[in-house]
C-alpha cells in the first residue's frame, strides 16, 4: 500500500538533507522548550522547564542537566555548527552549571540563563547564514564537552566547600550564643 505522506525523492540528496536538518532542529528545539520554558507559572510571564527542576536535586540534578544540554552541542556539531558557535554554546552550559551549583541563587539563575533556548538560537542562526567551507566538528564538540565535564567536577567540589563553609559558620554563631 502507498504511503500518503511525500518521501523525499532518492534522487534528491539536497532535498533529503533539508528534510533530516529540519526534523533535527524540530527535534532540538522541542528539548529546550523542554528543558527551559516547558511549564509557565501561574499568574506571571515566568516560564520554566526541567532544567531548573531537576537542578534542584543536589550534585546529581546539575549533572543530569548538563548531559542533556550537551546532546544539543553535539547535534550542533553534526549539522555543522563553527568552532565558535560551539565554544559560546559551552560557554553557556559551563556558566549555568557552575552558577548552578551555588544553593538557591543557582537555581534562580537557571531559570533566567536558559541556556538550551540560547544555544538552539545561535544554532538557528548559523543554520540561517552556513559558511560553505565549514566542516563537522564532532570531535571539537566531544572535546568541549569533556572540558564541561571536567568543569563540573570542579563546580562540586567548590559547592561542597561552600556548603562546608556555611555550616561551620552555622555551627560557630550556635555555639557563641
Amino acid at each position: 500500500m502507498p504511503s500518503s505522506s511525500p518521501q523525499p525523492s532518492s534522487s534528491k540528496p539536497g532535498a533529503i538533507a533539508a528534510h533530516s536538518t529540519a526534523a533535527r532542529m524540530q527535534r532540538l528545539r522541542t528539548l529546550g522548550k523542554l528543558l527551559d520554558n516547558a511549564i509557565g507559572i501561574p499568574g506571571t510571564k515566568i516560564r520554566i522547564g526541567l532544567d531548573p527542576i531537576i537542578g534542584l536535586i543536589p550534585g546529581g540534578g546539575d549533572t543530569a542537566g548538563l548531559i542533556l544540554s550537551s546532546f544539543i552541542v553535539l547535534e550542533a556539531a553534526q549539522l555543522g555548527a563553527s568552532k565558535s558557535a560551539l565554544r559560546t554554546m559551552a560557554l553557556n552550559i559551563l556558566l549555568e552549571t557552575i552558577a548552578g551549583t551555588v544553593p538557591i541563587i543557582g537555581d534562580v539563575f537557571d531559570v533566567t540563563w536558559k541556556s538550551n533556548i540560547r544555544n538552539i538560537e545561535l544554532l538557528e542562526e548559523h543554520l540561517q547564514f552556513p559558511r560553505s567551507n565549514q566542516k563537522r566538528n564532532h570531535r571539537f564538540a566531544v572535546l568541549l564537552i569533556a572540558g564541561l565535564a571536567l568543569a563540573f567536577i570542579g563546580s562540586i567540589a567548590l559547592s561542597f566547600y561552600l556548603l562546608r563553609w556555611i555550616f561551620h559558620l552555622i555551627q560557630a554563631f550556635g555555639v557563641s550564643t
